[in-house]
Parts: C-alpha cells; sequence; structure tokens
C-alpha cells in the first residue's frame, strides 16, 4: 500500500486589526481551534496589529480579542457589524469571513 504525502500548499496571509489603542489583540478562528493561544497579534508602528497565517485554500471564519473582548472590528457592536465579509455565528454575534484561493 502506497501514501501520498503531497500536501496542499499554503499561503500567507496577512490579518489586521486597527486598534491603536489597545494593549493585546488575538487572532481566533476556525484555523486555529478558537485558540486565545495560537495567534497574538504585534502592534506595528502605526498603531494597527498584525498576525500572518499559513492557510490552504478555504473559507475561514475568525474573530479579534482586543483587550479580553471578542469582536469582528474594535468600536462595532459585535452583534450588528454587517458586511460582505461577516456572518452570523451561533452565539448571536458575527464572525468575519476570509476566502484563500
Amino acid at each position: 500500500m502506497t501514501s501520498s504525502n503531497r500536501s496542499v500548499p499554503t499561503r500567507p496571509i496577512e490579518f489586521t486589526c486597527e486598534a491603536a489603542s489597545a494593549q493585546s489583540v488575538l487572532l481566533v478562528g476556525d484555523f486555529n481551534q478558537w485558540s486565545i493561544i495560537a495567534h497574538p497579534m504585534k502592534r506595528s508602528d502605526d498603531g494597527r496589529w498584525i498576525a500572518t497565517v499559513p492557510l490552504t485554500p478555504g473559507r475561514y471564519e475568525y474573530k479579534f480579542v482586543v483587550d479580553g473582548q471578542w469582536c469582528c472590528e474594535p468600536g462595532e457592536r459585535d452583534a450588528c457589524c454587517g458586511g460582505p465579509d461577516r456572518v452570523p455565528n451561533s452565539f448571536g454575534t458575527m464572525n468575519r469571513v476570509i476566502e484563500v484561493q
């Protein structure tokens, strides 16, 4: 029996969060089982928070955890932050969505 070790190629995907006054920002999503320790974001000189995650092609849902608060985007009411890149979740709030080609 022969097995193939061909893996699906990943692409580095950069996530950014505008939260200049935040002390910490974490990236959580279905790509890391919603882990609050897997992808801490780093603050850039301009106050944006950035994390780069290698992802395979597919559709992913995610959020930010800004100073302990889960949100789609800082300053938005999470239950109603609408837009084409957001979908409702089972908690009555919204998740952001990204499609990786």
